[in-house]
């Protein structure tokens, strides 16, 4: 099938390496069937928000990358209503912004109000790329409330951070996506819903706008679909991440929603920290780093339990494959045809693989994945990027020969 593209995803590099890295993360990338990677401004030190960290990105990545790695700039209150900051970002070559709506928990990428996403959609109208949201939204009725009678109770963890933070922040970015339609003042801009955890009345304001022509789509992850609160072990910290996991009856929306066109495609939001971040020995869901760690397994997560929703290889490929490329802005890659990159992942689906502690895992930190002890089907076998066999049977080629991407 076409190579895998995932538009979200936290390499690290520079600065965190520790927590992952270029080669690391795009060996477990390439492993997975994953051709291209759209790296996030965050949680690298500097984070990614002026030509000059985007370009600490770029040197670090030369020589160690195993797959095509493009980047996203960031969209912070310092740049977001300076068009001359921003259009220099973008002209440097990142393929669009990413902003945060809440604390990021990143001391360097602080949180943005509607007036800046405003500002950087209008900005951004004049490239055609897209601003990517984290769309949560502190409630402070929800802020107030008591939520730490046990730390360790991932139901504890679930009430600190409810539905209602999406749908305010959801109902924010509709308002804003007004002007998107064609005709408005920042008509060629288009705004995209990163991760979405709330299949409720979230996603129901999203149908809605576009069903009125604003220009918006949406994402969510694998552990959405393959995880739900009910299940997650008390104190085990590896299933933390923001928007929180919801129960099964809201997993069960979201399938059907993605079934049915309303979720646009898939991304990881593979987030990875070192060990100790996670807290496992505590099991404190309050006090640990949140983030799945995910990048090798989504292929294999996707199809395992997407099989029981009668999930087509085509349908997989477009939400893989042919719509993360059409949002990072590559038209010569999403799809096996004459003329596009030759980026293909080839992979058995009936194969079953054990993540145990045989498996050969590529990630920094595998421990930390909530994937870890799961039996899934549909085994990556190789992966060509640009034509280069990179990875197969379990090895790598001898040399990272991944290319960066930068918008032109």
């Amino acid at each position: 099938m076409p190579g895998l593209i995932d538009v979200h995803a936290h390499l690290d590099e520079p600065g965190r390496t520790e927590w992952e890295g270029f080669s690391s993360g795009t060996k477990a990338a390439a492993a997975g069937g994953i051709t291209t990677l759209i790296d996030m401004p965050l949680n690298s030190e500097p984070s990614t928000v002026s030509r000059e960290t985007l370009k600490l990105k770029t040197d670090a990545a030369k020589g160690k990358i195993f797959v095509h790695v493009g980047f996203w700039g960031g969209l912070v209150p310092e740049n977001a209503l300076n068009s001359t900051a921003l259009e220099d970002l973008l002209d440097a070559g990142v393929l669009g912004l990413k902003s945060f709506m809440c604390p990021s928990g990143i001391d360097d990428f602080p949180m943005t109000n509607i007036t800046h996403i405003q500002g950087g959609l209008s900005v951004l109208a004049r490239y055609k790329r897209p601003l990517l949201v984290h769309a949560e939204l502190v409630q402070e009725s929800d802020e107030k409330e008591d939520a730490v009678s046990d730390a360790a109770s991932y139901s504890t963890y679930l009430r600190t951070r409810p539905a209602s933070w999406e749908q305010a922040a959801v109902r924010q970015l509709v308002s804003a996506t007004e002007e998107t339609r064609a005709g408005g003042s920042a008509e060629g801009a288009h705004l995209h819903i990163v991760h979405l955890s709330d299949a409720g009345s979230s996603l129901d304001l999203i149908k809605e706008a576009k069903s009125r022509g604003h220009s918006l789509t949406v994402e969510t992850c694998p552990h959405y679909l393959a995880f739900s609160a009910e299940e997650i072990p008390d104190g085990d910290t590896r299933f933390k991440c923001s928007p929180p996991i919801r129960d099964a009856a809201n997993r069960e929306k979201l399938w059907e929603a993605m079934m049915g066109g309303d979720i646009d495609l898939l991304s990881s939001d593979h987030s990875p920290s070192v060990p100790e971040l996670k807290r496992l020995d505590e099991g404190d869901f309050l006090k640990a780093w949140g983030g799945i760690s995910s990048l090798q397994f989504v292929l294999p997560v996707t199809w395992t339990h997407g099989r029981q929703y009668s999930l087509a290889f085509e349908k997989l490929a477009s939400l893989w494959s042919e719509k993360p490329a059409r949002l990072a802005g590559q038209k010569l890659k999403g799809a096996i045809v004459v003329g596009n990159h030759a980026d293909l992942a080839v992979w058995e689906p009936e194969a079953e693989l054990e993540l145990d502690a045989d498996h050969p895992v590529f990630h920094k930190h595998p421990s930390i994945s909530a994937y870890m002890g799961r039996r899934l089907s549909g085994k990556v076998v190789a992966t060509f990027v640009s034509g280069n066999l990179v990875f197969k049977q379990g090895f790598h080629a001898t040399a990272a020969c991944g290319a960066t991407i930068l918008a032109r």
